[in-house]
Formats: C-alpha cells, sequence, structure tokens
C-alpha cells in the first residue's frame, strides 16, 4: 500500500461511468448443491426450480450496494456492520478503518460472513479475510470502488480487504420460491 500517493481520502469524483462486468461472471464457479437446512422443508436440487446458477450469485453480490460484515470479537461476541464493497473474481473486497472493530477482529479471527442486501434475494458469503497488497488488485478495487460508489480512493490510506469465499448460500425469500431454489455453491480450498 505503500505505493499510493497521500492525496485526501474519500474526495468525491462525478464521473457516471460504470464498471465493466467482472471476469467472475464468466467463471464456470465453484460447486452448487442444496444447503442443509433440516426443518424447513428444503427440496431436492430437482426439485423446485432448481439449484440457482452461480451467475445469479455473482449478479447479487456485484450489484448490491450495501453489504453486512459480520466478525467475532476476541472474546467471541459477535460483531456486524454495513460496509461498502465490490466483488472482483469471485472475492469479497472492502475496505475499513485500521483501528475499526472489524479490523482488529480479523487480525485476531479472518474468518468473516458478507451479506449482500436487499435481503429477500439473500447471498450470504462466509469466507476468510486477508490484507490485500497486491498492487494490481488494490489498484482493481479501487477503479471499481470508484465506479460503483463515485468515491475517489486514490490516496486512501486505511486498509484493504479481499474475502475469499469458502462457501456462498443464496435464497429467494418469496414463499413459493424459498424451498425450491436456496442453493449452496462449495469452494476449492487449495
Amino acid at each position: 500500500m505503500s505505493k499510493i500517493k497521500n492525496k485526501p481520502a474519500g474526495k468525491r469524483n462525478s464521473s457516471n461511468a460504470r464498471p465493466k462486468r467482472n471476469r467472475a461472471a464468466r467463471s464456470k464457479g465453484p460447486k452448487a448443491s442444496r444447503p442443509y437446512m433440516p426443518g424447513y422443508g428444503i427440496l431436492d436440487a430437482k426439485s423446485g426450480s432448481g439449484l440457482l446458477p452461480w451467475s445469479e450469485a455473482v449478479e447479487r453480490l456485484t450489484e448490491a450496494r450495501n453489504y453486512w460484515i459480520a466478525t467475532a470479537r476476541p472474546d467471541g461476541r459477535p460483531h456486524a456492520m454495513p460496509v461498502w464493497g465490490v466483488w472482483l473474481e469471485d472475492r469479497f473486497c472492502f475496505s475499513t478503518g485500521q483501528q475499526s472493530r472489524k479490523a482488529r477482529n480479523l487480525a485476531a479471527n479472518p474468518r468473516c460472513v458478507v451479506c449482500a442486501e436487499p435481503g429477500n434475494r439473500a447471498t450470504i458469503v462466509e469466507g476468510v479475510a486477508e490484507l490485500v497488497t497486491d498492487p494490481s488488485l488494490l489498484k482493481l478495487f479501487g477503479v471499481a470502488y470508484q465506479a460503483k460508489y463515485e468515491w475517489d480512493m486514490e490516496g486512501f490510506a486505511e486498509p484493504i480487504y479481499v474475502v475469499r469465499p469458502v462457501v456462498v448460500f443464496a435464497f429467494t425469500s418469496d414463499e413459493s420460491e424459498f424451498t425450491g431454489s436456496a442453493t449452496r455453491w462449495q469452494f476449492s480450498t487449495q
């Protein structure tokens, strides 16, 4: 992050440029199955509307404006806060203050959960967060973040994290679709 010039953080940019579709939308994606949810009447994978395509989860994660991130304090108590972020190359990237509760929690335990809004099309990422140090990913994040939020990240001196998914869940809360659309994607942990 030392390659970023120090300019006032948070400068608004009036550009209305939209980010290009990220490469994740073209990827084959992780392995899909039904989540194990005893007592909810979840149908088998071939019933109902079937498994959701990975492209739908990518669309939800890419187009959400607000996300919730849940972490655990060192004593195990949960902590959840809203964040802005971007879905890039099958990973969720976000920033937070170095001394924030989120950052301190992630330093002690990098496992976290990210939920994309809106809740009626719930998409939940369980994964592991790490600090971004790769200059090319930092640049990609800055460009995508600026395009999405019209917020110039140049000179931003606070940490940027990437959450690498282990498992992703997606649901449609419509009563007629919930039991037949619930999908879980599992990522290779290589």
